[in-house]
């Protein structure tokens, strides 16, 4: 998830353990700087643009890893702080603002390693959006009112804060599922071969749901909203680039986003350079992640790859595009 929910639900979470044992300013900023520090892991440079993507979200966010490190972030925290006399309290809240951290982000398709050391599989729900309002707006308003009022008012608004989000979340999953129903369901009816499906919010929203189905050959983009269940979902269908894959399976950076998409990627060539898209977020044409893995004719994957910018619709023209999928018919 983005930055800002994750600092305002690490506050959250702090204020709600310490209540008011501490005072909710301290316990705000304790849960706010631990609800950061997985993310700064962005700031390393692995060497190239894939390893960098594809190693996000590891160490840094594993549960084990986090838990160990919590009783000294705990006493630093407690000392910086000049609040001692909590000991048990002051920990429990670090170890959540902390492992809360991982566990929304693995609630986004992106990838989280949540299980190192023990397997390095990342783990990705994919039922919320990467930045969702309806999330991140009640622990604003609860965490803000807290450290506005300081009082035991003031931290009922920030438990409501909290309960609100995770209600969200459980919802996030609900119409994931309901989504998933109906493109199953399409997918039936019009007999496509799909090997695999993925199905995940649009920007902003639990509404609009993209659906990505992998056949032999190619890949459908269709979009569904729980507003219209009635529409037909039609898939748009693209080719995968499976001959370029045969000849650049060994390649270590195609076969590092096989791993870590899931499968859900396509090669493509493009003025005798090679391609790889990650399908997973973005909608057709535009994708977030895509790389130029150099010359076609070159499969040993020796080429340094480069991150290719993707080209965005301008906000209003994708607001719009968000309003017509919401509209019924």
């Amino acid at each position: 998830m983005d930055s800002v929910s994750q600092l305002v639900l690490g506050a959250a979470v702090s204020v709600t353990v310490m209540g008011r044992r501490m005072p909710v300013w301290k316990s705000a900023l304790l849960g706010a700087v631990c609800g950061t520090l997985p993310d700064l892991d962005v700031f390393i440079n692995h060497g190239d643009p894939v390893s960098n993507m594809t190693m996000h979200r590891t160490e840094s966010h594993a549960l084990f890893y986090l838990t160990l490190v919590s009783p000294l972030l705990s006493w630093l925290g407690a000392l910086l702080l000049r609040e001692r006399g909590q000991v048990v309290r002051t920990w429990l809240a670090v170890w959540l603002a902390l492992i809360t951290h991982p566990l929304l982000d693995a609630m986004t398709v992106y990838g989280t390693q949540l299980g190192l050391p023990f397997t390095d599989y990342p783990y990705a729900v994919g039922s919320m959006f990467i930045i969702d309002p309806l999330y991140t707006l009640p622990l604003l308003v609860g965490t803000g009112v807290a450290l506005i009022l300081r009082s035991p008012r003031g931290l009922r608004w920030n438990r409501m804060g909290l309960l609100l989000s995770c209600l969200y979340l459980a919802w996030s999953v609900f119409a994931q599922y309901q989504a998933t129903q109906a493109a199953r369901q399409a997918i039936a009816q019009q007999y496509i071969n799909g090997q695999r499906l993925l199905v995940t919010p649009t920007s902003l929203n639990t509404l609009v749901w993209r659906v990505v189905v992998m056949t032999p050959g190619t890949y459908g983009e269709g979009f569904y909203s729980l507003l219209d269940p009635d529409r037909p979902l039609e898939f748009t269908f693209h080719p995968r680039g499976e001959a370029l894959y045969a000849r650049n399976r060994d390649n270590p950076y195609v076969a590092r986003m096989a791993w870590f998409t899931h499968g859900f990627f396509r090669l493509r060539e493009q003025e005798g350079r090679l391609l790889l898209s990650d399908l997973r977020m973005g909608e057709e044409p535009s994708y977030t992640f895509t790389f130029d893995l150099g010359p076609l004719d070159d499969t040993s994957g020796e080429a340094a790859p480069a991150r290719v910018e993707s080209v965005r619709p301008p906000i209003g023209e994708s607001l719009h595009r968000l309003w017509q999928r919401l509209k019924t018919e």
